[in-house]
């Protein structure tokens, strides 16, 4: 049992596991290991012990049916047999040597979780750069890579710049762009953004598709509320008018300007023959809408942008953000409470998973792996040579299945549901000469595996996960319920040792991983498990004793001249547009209910009653046009694949946009999506797909 694990009648506190709200929750374990019940915290440190529905939910799932309770091993006839945990290892070992002895280590990939512990990501991590590889990465490559890329680059750190607490109490304005709170952070959005719209605070909202986001925040008798509906692919174009809006006004923070930016002259040469009514109409909204939001937003004390997928999940989501950059630059919302770039993160420890390294172009701390002195530091502590070239993203790894790659690593990640173009993803998957699957149930992704390793749920282990506002918090576990399962770490410090020996891979506890990570992750260096308690601590922390920056960039940005970058961006539209054969665009989103492939959020029963199976909502006039009825069966289709829902007619999406979800195995919207990637990022492009629509053929039984 880990320093972490409670055999006790006591409830423990532990973390939420589904968004990176980073909710704190109780559990209670019954006589029965398997009877794991939800208990309120009522002192939690971020929700205060509101909880959403899939939170109260969440343990619904630890002992469900379901669970991988044994190793499996597929045999010559392509069936799973059980088979013990030391001949898993003995052939994962012997596979993975082999591997790298005909073909070299970059023949390999390694897939971590932000369903996982910083722990547990930072050993896979570090196992796969002691294999001779940078080829891991994790899912914030589908999530956010733009949104890191361009904050990291353009201010110093890809992370939220300020706290949802000051947020809450300073800030005025709330720019929601391309972010659905209302559903996918449901208690960030009851209990700071529109408790503080409440208090008299504006927000706009920009996003394609009305949610409850939308619905949250229509405050009667006020004006303090706007949406621009725009079309998919246009976020450049619309905050181009905002930008060139805020100039022609002169709405502009000179002396911020001046003094801690660079770029500002780029961005003025961008939009000098820049047409704001050519653009408002490529958008779809009217030019005077967008010109009073810009109004709202550059003349408001303290105005705070959060952006979401719907920004970073494009070819050119990397400009996206850089523009939503540029205007918190220009008008000087950045560095203090109330203010700043915001990315809300989709999973609970996403932004730990790259805190920790579990990317293929950083090392903990984002170090960069081609930075000599950076990777010279890290080695001292490792004790080994790192490879100095970044290595392949999760798309560009799938994409070489069966060719330059051919064995893969998968820790709780479901390829096959969340990649895009997820037909053609299975496919490749079979090329592969050997994967192993450690997870807590059988996914879509583990049928292609030739060996499944379970592992123990969020509830029965302890490590670190990190929030969406920065805030390092511990998770604390009770008895393991199934005996033959293993925690994620005890797996990889097994596999690590057998691999490479018990130097730097033999621990015994989560905490005892932390300490290495605090070594080698300056951001980290400051924490430690007793210091962290029961509020955690929001990074950087750079010496013990550090209490933790509730907000960046107070006195300088951290990018090598100190300086924000500002740099004009121009539309880049989608790679698909409609066209005679796919005349619609298709986008993507999540619900309340659900949550991302499904794996844990389809197994409850709660959330199952909620939203049981997929749908698709079609814009009235599109429906009169097609022939759709609300509630009928439709074929939706790209050029990619089809997938058979049942449609909604609503103008909570516009005329010409069908809106989709990719939650549910049978029909997923990423057996449509695009896998273009942003050139920089390597993001696939989900928000934007040339699609069709028809009323589904009546099957032989009806």
């Amino acid at each position: 049992m880990s320093s972490d694990q409670h055999q006790t009648d006591e409830p423990v506190t532990t973390i939420c596991p589904y968004c990176g709200v980073g909710c704190g929750i109780q559990v209670q374990q019954g006589d029965d290991p398997g009877d794991v019940q939800f208990m309120p915290w009522g002192d939690a440190p971020v929700n205060e012990g509101r909880i959403c529905i899939k939170g109260g939910a969440a343990t619904e799932v630890v002992d469900h049916e379901d669970r991988l309770t044994d190793p499996l091993i597929k045999d010559d006839s392509g069936e799973f047999r059980e088979a013990t945990w030391e001949e898993c290892y003995e052939f994962i070992v012997d596979e993975l040597e082999r591997i790298r002895a005909a073909y070299g280590p970059d023949a390999v990939g390694f897939f971590g979780s932000s369903k996982t512990m910083n722990e547990e990501n930072y050993l896979l991590q570090k196992i796969a750069r002691r294999y001779g590889t940078n080829n891991v990465d994790n899912c914030t490559r589908m999530c956010h890579a733009s949104t890191v890329w361009a904050l990291r680059t353009s201010l110093g750190a890809g992370a939220m710049t300020n706290s949802m607490a000051d947020l809450r109490a300073e800030t005025d304005v709330f720019w929601i762009q391309g972010a659905n709170p209302g559903e996918q952070h449901p208690i960030a959005n009851s209990q700071y953004f529109r408790q503080a719209v409440l208090d008299g605070a504006t927000v706009i909202q920009v996003d394609p598709h009305a949610n409850k986001t939308t619905r949250s925040f229509q405050i009667d008798e006020t004006d303090r509320h706007m949406h621009l509906q725009l079309n998919p692919g246009t976020d450049v174009p619309l905050l181009n008018i905002v930008l060139k809006t805020v100039l022609e006004n002169d709405w502009i923070d000179d002396e911020f300007i001046a003094e801690r930016t660079e770029g500002f002259e780029h961005l003025r040469e961008t939009l000098a023959e820049f047409d704001k009514a050519a653009a408002a109409e490529e958008c779809g909204v009217p030019l005077a809408d967008i010109e009073l939001a810009a109004e709202k937003y550059a003349t408001a004390e303290n105005a705070a942008i959060f952006t979401g997928m719907g920004m970073s999940q494009h070819r050119c989501g990397v400009d996206n953000v850089q523009n939503e950059i540029n205007l918190a630059l220009i008008t000087g919302n950045l560095g203090r409470p109330g203010t700043g770039v915001n990315p809300l993160r989709g999973q609970n420890n996403v932004q730990g998973t790259c805190d920790v390294g579990a990317m293929p172009n950083v090392l903990p701390g984002y170090q960069l792996v081609d930075d000599d002195e950076a990777r010279e530091r890290v080695e001292e502590e490792w004790g080994f040579d790192i490879p100095d070239e970044p290595g392949l993203t999760n798309v560009e790894i799938s994409h070489e299945f069966g060719d330059g790659i051919r064995g893969l690593y998968v820790m709780g990640e479901n390829p096959i549901m969340s990649e895009p173009d997820a037909n053609r993803v299975a496919e490749r998957m079979e090329e592969l000469e050997f994967m192993v699957v450690q997870d807590i149930f059988p996914t879509e992704t583990a049928e292609y595996a030739d060996v499944i390793l379970p592992a123990t749920t969020w509830a029965e282990r302890g490590g670190t996960v990190t929030n969406t506002d920065r805030r390092v918090q511990r998770m604390r576990g009770v008895e393991k319920v199934h005996e033959n399962t293993k925690h994620d770490l005890e797996i990889l410090s097994e596999v690590g040792t057998r691999l490479f020996g018990a130097a730097g891979f033999d621990f015994d506890t989560p905490e005892a991983v932390f300490e290495e990570l605090r070594q080698v992750c300056p951001s980290y260096h400051g924490m430690t498990y007793d210091l962290l308690g029961e509020e955690g601590l929001h990074w950087p922390c750079y010496e013990l004793g550090d209490e933790g920056d509730p907000y960046l960039y107070e006195e300088e940005f951290d990018t090598e001249s100190g300086l924000g970058h500002i740099e004009g961006v121009s539309h880049t539209p989608p790679a698909e547009t409609p066209d005679e054969d796919y005349p619609l665009i298709l986008t993507t989103g999540r619900l309340e209910e659900h949550y991302n492939t499904g794996t844990m959020s389809r197994r409850s029963s709660t959330l199952n009653r909620q939203t049981p199976e997929n749908f698709v909502d079609v814009h009235p006039a599109d429906a009169e046009r097609y022939g759709i009825e609300d509630g009928q069966m439709v074929a939706l289709t790209s050029r990619r694949g089809e997938i058979t829902v049942e449609a909604k007619v609503t103008d909570d999406t516009k005329e010409g946009v069908v809106w989709t979800t990719p939650h549910f195995a049978a029909a997923s919207a990423n057996k449509l999506t695009n896998d273009v990637l942003d050139d920089r990022a390597k993001i696939p492009e989900y928000k934007a797909a040339a699609a069709e629509i028809e009323v589904a053929l009546e099957s032989d039984d009806d």
